[in-house]
């Protein structure tokens, strides 16, 4: 037997996967203020949480 042990595409021949669609194309945008938004609700939620202690 001269099988190899690491087939290259023995996932891709599975039944199941073959009837799913092909994987959608990476957005080439990126949305950069991301880290912004979360800066500014994790600044919210901790003053929140702050202010509603010492209150």
């Amino acid at each position: 037997m001269t099988r190899r042990l690491v087939l290259s595409n023995e996932a891709a021949r599975h039944p199941f996967r073959r009837a799913l669609p092909p994987p959608p194309k990476a957005a080439a945008s990126r949305n950069d203020d991301s880290d912004w938004k979360l800066f500014l609700l994790s600044f919210a939620a901790f003053f929140t949480c702050f202010y509603t202690l010492f209150l």
